[in-house]
């Protein structure tokens, strides 16, 4: 598209059914209740002057530049507050309203600097529109000899690394202080002092930007109606010239954006208001975070090298995947075929993972493909199968809106999911009911405006036996739905589960030694969730890794099952997944032992359909998981790898292992946007493309298939479907496609699920939610609503069984992981940007008697050593932990936080056990052996040879 500003209507929709029929400026129109006069106005294109109005907020009031007049009505109303009436008749436009608007326009140029054309905002500002709109000529207030007190000449904060604040052009119309209150809910602004003195602060008089509360979304930007928040990109770069909508490529959200352009270059990344999952808001990361595509450090040619001792050496793509064909080839023959394999990626798009996994079983002859699900959310996949019989949640993120009670175990939304979380904070403010079931006080447990009713701090590795006791509360005290259970589950298994549960081994009281929850609490929460109204369970990573992941999302289904919280809106199983495409990635095929749709590789009917269309036989064996494949690499049996788009050197657990693993192989090859740690061990180099240089398709977290649209030129010259592609062409395999439209065409004759989509449907749509087929052609938003997609739901017994991780003595702590706002997974994207002014550092979080107990001061290097290893990072100390827990972020690989993790993993899916690590934490002098030997390896596998001049 080229550029024209989002469509801005002024005020929200009214979600009226009912009907209202009114005369606007002799025009007859019918919009539904509750809409306002400007609304009502905007939709048939007449637009009504406004500045403190906008479609995003609501109702205001304040600019007093919306005046109408209305017959029978005194006075000259303003039209953003006031809804329409049957048989309304309006008028927008009068010489009264011309000359009341002129002079409002004129009081507020009188304190705003005329600096128009040298302005960022220069041709898309509001407030230099609405002075055109109104005919606006001259300020008689700024006569010679006329003295009046102005807000000129403040200076600017330029704290922010993405925006700077300039209140000499505030015009304080709110705009900013409301997205922040009702948008993001953070509540980090406000107008400080009154009359004349009025002023957006952003915290106290110490405060900037910067050091305040304020969590960079970009809401209060995009509210802005002149350049008193305006992007630092927009200054340098300049206005955009065209824009493209696209989705953000970092968490599993899937907010969608307009890409603004100038020529080849992003100026800003806007969020997109007809985005489904995320409404018109936005995060730091996705609404700032992009610098990372053009980064100095980003690899674009590709690089080979016959040893990991060796620099890298620069050749052409014609030698970088003749040799990489032919090293695959000398493997398989000397070592066997299923001695090589492959990780698909999810932060690629389907289509590009659909053809890793496609080539794995065409090409090398097996199924030894797996992804990064196996590390976070496999256990999704096997338990909500086996209970429910699809491998994904069950709402969109609408459906929110209608819950009542919000329980949230094993997730940080405002730091791994902020656009969802905000969501979640505004149906909270409205009146739902909160539980968390976390060992950190996070942030939705108690933060401005809202507060959870139950906070349940677990012990870490206890989720099964404290949602066990929850169900124990639900099933001896009659909670449990039974008209529901008996006409939609297995009732025989509802029974068995039931008497289970009810034992007296299973009460909260009688688990408490375990889990550390106060009985009472815990009780007052089942009784919540059952008894609430419309009940919804948002979980994350703090779920599935652990060696009772599966057990855990299965204990989830039991209760949502118990309660007859499934199949319509404002209820569900929600996993919050962690990549932008990992939903897509695990659809796609990219476990050992599933084709795409998850269908097993021993289902010959399954397997019969790729092998026809493929024209190769599939072996019907599973292949190798991750951790085997590095397991078999040790042994000596498993020479080598092809790893799109993951970094498992510093995302995967027991570093030591994998390092050995990678160490062993004879052909590691590695492609991805920078010489990430992996790399170290890689002898082969393909440089991947950005979601910016490429078209395809991201699944998120809600089902949800969304375009992904290419903005500028791939700067290594492919997207990565295309090397691919060049790989396999390279192995002999006859692959053609032109296009990722055509890929998806196949998807979609292989998948079931995806049996709907196309590239024509996604453009015209917008997005589509699996499945789409012909049961549901336009997608389904809401799972299971007439029954479940195996039949009946599967109650499932899951004994709580005590990880093998013990703490004692020698190690007395329990260390758990995960993310912080800013950065995203293992930072190779985020620490390339300016989010580092948030999060230089990963920090140890230690409760403040562990930190005395130890001598300890906030900011003081610490050692923290396991079993499996030990690394040095800075303390911060804090109650957000509990005594006896300690937690840490893995973002920046010089802490390595991955080295003291061990290989303790989920039953059923080998999800490792990152929550649960014994730990001990002392004073240290300075880096460990590890972490010095881990920077001199990483020194020397950067190296890259000069180019030889030519002769």
């Amino acid at each position: 598209m080229g550029y024209e500003p989002q469509a801005d209507l002024g005020t929200p929709a009214s979600p009226a059914t009912e009907t209202v029929t009114l005369v606007i400026d002799g025009r007859v129109t019918t919009v539904p209740a509750g809409t306002t006069v400007m609304r009502a106005a905007a939709e048939i294109g007449t637009a009504i002057p406004k500045l403190c109005a906008t479609d995003s907020l609501k109702q205001f009031g304040s600019c007093r530049l919306c005046l109408v007049e209305i017959d029978g009505r005194r006075g000259t109303p303003a039209s953003c507050t006031t809804p329409v009436e049957s048989g309304m008749v309006v008028r927008t436009q009068t010489p009264q309203l011309h000359k009341l608007r002129k002079g409002v326009m004129e009081l507020y140029i009188s304190d705003h600097p005329l600096d128009c054309l040298t302005c960022a905002a220069n041709g898309d500002c509001e407030l230099q529109d609405q002075a055109g709109a109104v005919g606006l000529r001259e300020v008689r207030y700024d006569a010679p000899g006329v003295q009046n007190a102005t807000h000129l000449g403040q200076g600017k904060d330029k704290s922010n690394p993405y925006f700077d604040f300039d209140p000499s052009k505030c015009i304080v119309c709110s705009r900013c202080v409301r997205a922040c209150d009702e948008v993001q809910g953070t509540f980090a602004l406000t107008i400080e002092s009154r009359g004349f003195d009025s002023k957006v602060s952003a915290g106290t008089n110490f405060d900037d930007f910067l050091s305040s509360e304020c969590v960079s979304c970009g809401a209060c930007v995009q509210a802005c109606p002149t350049a008193t928040l305006s992007e630092k990109a927009l200054v340098e770069i300049g206005t955009p010239e065209r824009a493209v909508v696209t989705t953000c490529a970092y968490c599993g959200v899937g907010c969608t954006f307009r890409a603004e352009m100038r020529g080849e270059q992003v100026v800003r990344m806007v969020p997109w208001k007809e985005g489904k999952a995320n409404r018109g808001h936005s995060c730091v990361k996705g609404r700032f975070a992009w610098g990372y595509a053009t980064h100095r450090e980003r690899i674009t040619k590709p690089m080979i090298r016959e040893s990991i001792d060796r620099p890298w050496r620069e050749v052409s793509w014609d030698e970088a995947l003749t040799y990489a064909a032919s090293e695959l080839q000398r493997i398989q023959a000397r070592y066997g075929q299923r001695s090589i394999g492959g990780i698909t990626s999810s932060r690629c798009t389907n289509e590009e993972t659909f053809l890793v996994q496609k080539l794995i079983r065409a090409g090398f002859g097996n199924n030894n493909v797996d992804t990064c699900a196996r590390v976070c959310h496999s256990p999704t996949g096997y338990g909500l199968k086996t209970t429910f019989g699809t491998s994904a949640g069950t709402q969109d993120f609408d459906s929110v809106e209608h819950c009542d009670v919000i329980l949230v175990i094993g997730a940080n939304p405002t730091d791994g999911h902020p656009v969802f979380a905000s969501r979640m904070k505004q149906r909270m403010r409205q009146g739902a009911r909160l539980i968390v079931i976390d060992p950190r006080r996070t942030d939705l447990v108690r933060s401005p405006h809202i507060a959870a009713d139950h906070h349940l701090p677990l012990r870490p590795g206890t989720n099964v036996a404290v949602l066990t006791a929850m169900a124990h509360v639900i099933v001896t005290e009659g909670l449990a739905n039974e008209s529901f259970i008996r006409e939609r589950c297995d009732w025989d298994e509802y029974q068995d589960w039931a008497e289970f549960v009810g034992q007296d081994k299973n009460s909260p009281e009688a688990l408490a030694a375990v889990t550390l929850v106060d009985p009472a609490e815990l009780r007052a929460a089942a009784r919540l969730y059952a008894t609430g109204g419309n009940a919804a369970i948002y979980y994350g990573l703090g779920v599935t890794e652990h060696s009772q992941g599966s057990s855990t999302v299965m204990t989830i289904a039991n209760l949502a099952m118990a309660t007859g919280n499934i199949g319509r809106e404002g209820v569900g199983v929600n996993p919050l997944r962690g990549q932008n495409n990992v939903q897509g990635a695990c659809d796609m095929g990219s476990f050992p032992h599933e084709l795409s749709g998850y269908r097993h590789v021993a289902d010959a009917e399954a397997r019969a359909l790729f092998e026809a269309d493929w024209g190769v036989a599939i072996d019907p064996e599973p292949g190798l998981r991750i951790p085997n494949m590095l397991d078999a690499a040790v042994d000596g049996t498993f020479k080598a790898l092809y790893i799109q788009g993951e970094d498992i050197l510093q995302s995967d657990p027991d570093t030591r292992h994998v390092s050995a693993g990678l160490a062993a192989m004879e052909c590691v090859i590695v492609q991805d946007l920078f010489l990430n740690e992996t790399a170290n061990y890689a002898h082969i180099f393909l440089p991947g493309s950005t979601f910016l240089e490429k078209d395809g398709t991201f699944t998120n977290a809600e089902r949800r298939i969304q375009p992904v649209r290419k903005v500028m030129t791939p700067l290594n010259g492919f997207a990565d479907w295309e090397v691919t592609q060049a790989l396999a062409q390279a192995l002999g395999l006859d692959w053609n496609y032109t296009h990722p439209s055509e890929i998806m065409d196949e998807i979609a004759r292989l998948t079931p699920s995806f049996a709907g989509v196309s590239f024509a449907r996604l453009d015209e749509e917008g997005s589509l939610q699996w499945p789409v087929n012909s049961d549901a052609p336009d997608g389904t938003p809401t799972m299971h609503v007439d029954g479940f997609v195996r039949g009946k739901g599967k109650f499932v017994v899951t004994d709580y069984v005590p990880t093998d991780e013990k703490t004692g003595p020698r190690f007395p702590l329990l260390l758990t992981t995960g993310r912080i706002l800013s950065h995203y997974n293992v930072g190779a994207q985020t620490r390339r940007t300016a989010n580092t002014a948030w999060h230089p550092e990963d920090r140890l979080e230690i409760h403040p008697v562990d930190a005395d107990d130890r001598g300890l001061h906030d900011g003081d290097w610490v050692r923290l050593a396991s079993r499996s290893g030990e690394t040095t990072l800075r303390a911060l100390v804090t109650d957000r932990v509990a005594p006896g827990v300690v937690y840490t972020t893995f973002h920046h690989p010089v802490t390595q936080a991955n080295v003291v993790t061990t290989d303790y993993s989920d039953w059923a899916t080998n999800c490792p056990e990152y929550k649960v690590t014994a730990v001990q934490v002392m004073p240290s002098n300075g880096p460990t052996d590890w972490q010095e030997d881990y920077e001199a390896l990483g020194e020397r596998s950067r190296r890259i040879a000069p180019l030889e001049a030519a002769e």
